[in-house]
């Protein structure tokens, strides 16, 4: 126990509890000591213990309690308990490590650890460790992370919804920010949920300020969009493969030429350049190109696929949700230092972090957008040879890396399987977080070398948790009545498998979706004629085809902010309130922000949402 001066002194009629009486290689039992026909110092599972053994304090934690009615003996109680690691002396400096040296012997002592030997396992003092919370056997003990460890060998946040397991996220990246200022997080926001909880220390991207071109997308990737998530033709693909290399020696041939016919005469083989080689081409001379070799043929069967091709690719072209790839697609420019600048903060600008807001992007689009994202992220740590560290974030992990390989988009599963078994060695770091680790690619996930698991319920998921814990498997039992916040942490980021609690976030903080920051009184302030009919002229308007280069209705946004209606003050109230329920300023100045001050400015020195 700690004494007045902070010196070290034991106190053993406090905290003596029994001793032992039989050793099973790392588990240990004991009977307990007595008073007054109950146990003298008061005891329950997941307390951690101290046994003396020869120069070293061996440490535990007590697994089971019974009983001697339970045991059929004598009146009396014992317990069991779980080896953990030891407490030993170097230079000086008492510290703890991992495994035992020497076992306990029958009849040793054994002792509730004191705080001060609670700090010394969990190395509160050590650098490169940060407090996320408190321990759960002492909530005055700080809980501590090892960043190192955390971020080189990755980590997965498992829990069932509404148990805080968003709001641990943001105060474990809370904490590698603080101390690991080098570090670039890039998090994939799926519920948009994240924007409040970083202030202006990130940088927000979402759908209508995303800029990813189409000529980012690999092969499988551009199929996809164009397939709209559905299989693809044979046929087309074979098209795309042969036209799109082409395509992009066009575009490097005639980038700086002044008269395109003449370049169309010299125009030979592809140049060298692949499907996947990651350089502009513009959309026209793609679809150009599959249309001169369309007029060369005569059967109408393999006619048709060309035209069906071209089909394809207009529509989507036509269709505004895809604008983050088709803007511009018949200019052209070669963007990609600045794409990556900004998606990867490598200027930071005090931002450090990227949130990557999912929600509003077509839903038959978001498996290809975040398999570009991964794959960028893990291509860039190969190219750049790790010169800047990079934590990859994947919210909703099970969606995109399905332990059901029939689900889902296997490029996207096989790019995040990428970071999760190569990145460390490229800088690459991976965090996941998923309410349903059963339906999570087993592969990537044992790769997660720190496991925080949150309350869950269903026995599909804690059979698959137990299944990946190695160490001090009992604490597993704990898992379904797990408070709100509570969560056991196993693996190499922290000191020795853990039960704690997060540390709360002020509420202005806490993760929450955009529309639950709304106020009840809104709905019935709004809820009129006025408002459903510009609701739904917006719904309307943003799946309409571009007419005439325009992407929405200046007239249609005019009535959407200012309509008044005859009831008067329900058009103002949605002009008040709109900001909230809609998300979208659409007055006058928005239908020229990409005409405004932004566009001079590079894309990464653009702030945030």
């Amino acid at each position: 126990m700690l004494s007045g001066d902070g010196t070290f002194r034991d106190d053993e009629s406090a905290s003596q509890m029994g001793s032992v009486t039989s050793i099973e290689g790392s588990k240990v039992h004991l009977e307990l000591g007595l008073r007054n026909g109950r146990p003298s110092v008061r005891v329950t599972v997941g307390n951690l213990v101290r046994i003396r053994a020869g120069g070293a304090i061996l440490v535990g934690i007590v697994t089971t309690l019974a009983s001697a009615h339970e045991r059929g003996r004598e009146p009396g109680a014992f317990a069991s308990l779980d080896l953990l690691g030891q407490i030993i002396e170097t230079n000086g400096v008492p510290g703890f490590c991992r495994g035992v040296t020497c076992y306990p012997a029958i009849g040793d002592t054994v002792e509730l650890l004191s705080p001060s030997e609670l700090r010394i396992v969990h190395q509160v003092s050590v650098a490169n460790t940060a407090a996320v919370g408190a321990l759960y056997q002492d909530p005055e003990t700080p809980a501590c992370i090892k960043l190192d460890d955390l971020l080189s060998k990755h980590f997965a946040v498992l829990g069932a919804t509404g148990v805080g397991k968003s709001s641990g996220v943001t105060i474990i990246l809370d904490e590698v920010m603080r101390a690991k200022p080098a570090v670039r997080i890039f998090l994939l926001d799926v519920h948009n949920e994240y924007a409040a909880s970083f202030g202006d220390r990130a940088s927000v991207i979402n759908p209508r300020t995303l800029k990813l071109p189409f000529w980012l997308f690999n092969l499988e990737e551009i199929a996809d969009v164009i397939y709209g998530g559905r299989p693809a033709v044979d046929e087309e693909i074979e098209i795309l493969a042969e036209v799109i290399p082409l395509a992009k020696s066009k575009y490097a041939q005639y980038k700086e030429a002044s008269d395109r016919q003449i370049v169309k005469r010299t125009l030979g083989k592809a140049g060298g350049y692949t499907i996947d080689t990651p350089v502009p081409y513009v959309l026209q001379d793609l679809i150009a190109l599959i249309d001169e070799r369309m007029g060369r043929l005569e059967n109408r069967v393999s006619r048709m696929h060309y035209h069906r091709l071209i089909t394809r690719i207009e529509a989507i072209r036509n269709d505004p949700r895809h604008g983050f790839m088709f803007d511009n697609a018949n200019v052209g420019g070669d963007m990609m230092g600045e794409i990556l600048a900004h998606l990867f903060r490598l200027d930071p600008d005090g931002r450090p972090m990227t949130i990557m807001q999912l929600a509003g992007l077509p839903s038959e689009v978001v498996d290809a957008v975040v398999c570009v994202l991964s794959r960028l992220a893990f291509e860039f740590g190969i190219w750049s040879e790790g010169a800047i560290p990079l934590l990859f974030v994947c919210e909703e992990a099970h969606r995109f890396a399905s332990a059901d390989r029939s689900v889902g988009f296997t490029p996207t599963r096989r790019a995040l399987s990428r970071i999760a078994r190569e990145g460390r060695k490229h800088g690459v770091h991976l965090g996941l977080v998923t309410q349903r680790p059963a339906e999570l690619d087993a592969t990537i996930m044992s790769q997660c070398s720190t496991l925080f698991a949150m309350r869950m319920t269903n026995a599909r998921d804690q059979a698959f948790l137990a299944a990946a814990v190695s160490d001090a498997s009992n604490l597993l039992t704990f898992i379904p009545s797990l408070g709100t916040g509570e969560v056991i942490a196993f693996g190499e980021g922290v000191p020795i498998p853990v039960r704690m609690t997060f540390r709360r976030l002020p509420s202005i903080r806490q993760p929450r979706n955009d529309t639950s920051g709304a106020a009840a009184g809104d709905g019935a302030a709004v809820a009129g004629a006025s408002f459903i009919g510009a609701v739904v002229e917006r719904w309307r308007g943003a799946t309409m085809n571009k007419v005439g280069g325009q992407d929405h209705d200046p007239i249609g946004a005019v009535r959407l902010g200012r309509e008044t209606g005859p009831e008067g003050a329900q058009g103002a109230a949605l002009d008040h309130v709109h900001r909230r329920l809609l998300r979208r300023p659409l007055d006058a100045g928005d239908t020229v922000s990409q005409a405004g001050p932004h566009a001079a400015t590079p894309l990464w020195q653009q702030g945030g949402v």
